[in-house]
């Protein structure tokens, strides 16, 4: 009994444990081919990606439990672990252009199939399962989230394969704590309730 329990807690610390941090290093071959390598804190390369799957990084030089990368074949921004396991996809900052989202107070926005928004924390678990149409990031534990929202293009797309750009107007405005709680939620603007809770936007 005792031997079971043994194992029953390595493995679960193991999988909360096991993730090492890592950061994506770049190496150009001068064919118009990019190589990314995971390298990890000790400056030691952990494995070669293949860089026919990952076809986009946005990571920085940071060592993080995650990288951000578009893969072939998928429409937005997969987040990896270091055994290259896609946790999650992460929120597009912007309409109309690539800017995946950044962890901000430890946590990072991420959207499921249906493009609903929730969080992740800076390990990459999901803490706030995808739920809302829109939401802020956090500032001092709060974000603000919109109901009914509407997307509006700032002018006419001609192309519909190029970049559009809108603005997000929302019927219902509000915010939730670090939870996931709806706070407030009702018929306020934007401005309103980042004024009532102070929020501000990450710099």
């Amino acid at each position: 009994m005792k031997c079971y329990l043994f194992v029953v807690l390595l493995s679960i610390y193991s999988n909360v444990f096991g993730q090492e941090k890592f950061r994506i290093k770049e190496v150009e071959t001068g064919n118009g081919k990019t190589i990314y390598y995971m390298v990890n804190e000790k400056g030691k390369s952990i494995k070669e990606l293949d860089s026919t799957k990952y076809t986009i990084s946005m990571n920085a030089d940071d060592y993080l439990y995650f990288a951000i990368f578009h893969i072939k074949g998928e429409k937005g921004w997969s987040a990896i672990d270091s055994n290259e396991n896609v946790l999650f996809e992460v929120y597009n900052t912007s309409f109309g252009e690539p800017s995946p989202d950044e962890i901000i107070e430890k946590k990072i926005r991420i959207v499921d199939e249906n493009d609903k928004i929730g969080f992740a924390d800076y390990k990459g678990k999901i803490i706030i399962k995808p739920q809302f149409e829109i939401a802020s990031s956090f500032h001092k534990g709060k974000a603000i989230i919109g109901q009914s929202c509407d997307k509006i293009p700032w002018d006419k797309h001609v192309d519909e394969n190029g970049c559009h750009h809108y603005s997000v107007v929302c019927d219902k405005q509000g915010y939730i704590d670090e939870s996931g709680r709806i706070i407030l939620l009702g018929d306020y603007t934007f401005e309103e309730i980042q004024k009532k809770i102070h929020w501000k936007r990450p710099d």
